[in-house]
């Protein structure tokens, strides 16, 4: 399913804003959501290089963040 060029997949994004393609005649895997985007396989990965600028968990961006802004309130 995974290598057949016929199987149409849908972009999915996580609570950590992680990226993944799903078959789109399969139900989503739990935590999951689709992002609207469907086509072949290569499509689909071509959008995700597109959107997904930032490969770090959304958790770990606003923990630096956080460690970033309480660096400048020391300096």
């Amino acid at each position: 399913m995974w290598d057949d060029e016929n199987t149409q997949f849908q972009v999915v994004v996580n609570h950590e804003e992680q990226y993944s393609i799903w078959p789109v005649n399969r139900e989503l895997p739990l935590g999951w959501t689709s992002v609207g985007k469907e086509g072949n396989k290569q499509e689909c990965l071509d959008y995700i290089e597109e959107v997904w600028t930032d490969m770090r968990p959304l958790s770990l961006r606003k923990k630096m963040e956080e460690m970033e802004g309480k660096q400048q309130k020391d300096t």
